[in-house]
């Protein structure tokens, strides 16, 4: 947020009053302070005294003030006459052991680009914040984020689905990518019930009838599972009379089960749920086997992203994770939403459907 006695504070202000009419004016009478003052102190802002806020906000409920939607329309209107001026920061942190566990990962580093173009546009920045810097300790990092004025967290996640969020950080707007961390969080994910569903409906119209499922242990356990209940689920459902292929979890498509499992079960088309890496390299076990894609066996690959691969399949949407984190914890500070939440609020993007050579009508 700008500063009170800032120009921008000030027009935030006066286009608050221009829609609401007096209050503002007559809490700032009231309260003895200038009118931005009352605008960021309404608004959270941590450039305001706590005891500030809490004064003002006691004055607005007596007075009967009440927000406008109009104003985000005004204030959105201002930020572009300046020319895309950054307002304030948003802290992106994560529990990993590293401070930009985007810079080891190509998933995570569209979310970032994502999440700083999006934040941008919007007239915030990104701030990388280390909590697990040496010598770091949590009550120290809240009192960083306190100095900076930090009131947003964009959370990168954990490398352990069980770990916990630190309950001193327990009183910022807090939204996580993906499903680590046990703690109840607002957060975005892929909508991955919906992907394998989808990408199963997506063979059965090309006549696909014996779909097998192979995924990563990864896959599985970051999932929660969702990639096994979507397969059983939409095979009772399309293909009621026929007992489901056991789904193969395995790490590596160098993995002796791999050839059995095929040669066992004879699927017509193989869903294969997994990381880039393993995508590509299960196109050369296959040449390896002479096993002819599509004509002797279907290939759909449900993963983070296609590229370089050939296969047809669901790729995931990380440009709107990323956007749509940013929009998810600006909206919990127009709310005032911050602290752990008791009903965590979950926003679910679909993969796109690529298409590519290792399907065919049947």
């Amino acid at each position: 947020m700008p500063p009170a006695d800032s120009p921008l504070g000030q027009e935030s202000a006066d286009a608050e009053s221009r829609v609401r009419g007096p209050s503002l004016r007559s809490i700032a009478q009231l309260a003895g302070v200038s009118a931005s003052t009352v605008s960021l102190a309404l608004h959270g802002s941590a450039k305001i005294p706590a005891a500030t806020r809490r004064r003002v906000r006691a004055l607005a409920e007596k007075v009967g003030y009440r927000p406008s939607a109009k104003v985000a329309e005004l204030m959105e209107q201002i930020r572009a006459s300046r020319g895309g001026r950054v307002l304030s920061c948003l802290g992106v942190i994560s529990l990993y052991d590293h401070p930009r566990p985007w810079e080891n990962s190509e998933h995570l580093r569209r979310i970032h680009d994502s999440m700083t173009a999006h934040a941008l546009r919007l007239g915030y920045r990104l701030e990388t914040l280390w909590m697990r810097a040496p010598g770091m300790t949590y009550q120290r990092f809240r009192s960083v984020l306190d100095a900076r004025g930090v009131q947003g967290l964009l959370c990168f996640g954990s490398p352990a689905l069980d770990d916990k969020f630190p309950a001193e950080l327990d009183h910022y707007a807090i939204v996580t990518v993906g499903l680590s961390i046990s703690t109840p969080l607002h957060r975005v994910t892929s909508h991955i019930y919906s992907d394998t569903a989808r990408a199963l409906e997506k063979i059965y119209q090309l006549g696909y009838r014996r779909p097998g499922l192979v995924l990563s242990t990864n896959e599985d356990v970051r999932g929660a599972h969702t990639h096994v209940s979507a397969y059983l689920g939409w095979y009772d459902r399309r293909l009621p009379r026929s007992r489901p292929i056991p789904a193969l979890v395995i790490d590596s498509v160098k993995d002796r089960r791999l050839g059995e499992w095929l040669k066992r079960h004879q699927p017509d088309v193989m869903v294969f749920a997994h990381i880039h890496e393993a995508a590509k390299e299960l196109c050369g076990w296959l040449h390896q086997r002479n096993i002819k894609v599509p004509e002797q066996l279907g290939v759909a690959v449900v993963s983070h992203f296609l590229e370089g691969t050939g296969f047809s399949g669901m790729q995931q949407n990380q440009a709107d994770i990323g956007s749509w984190a940013v929009e998810l914890v600006l909206a919990r500070i127009a709310h005032q939403d911050f602290g752990i939440p008791t009903h965590p609020r979950i926003e679910m993007v679909e993969s796109e459907w690529v298409e590519g050579t290792t399907l065919k009508a049947k």
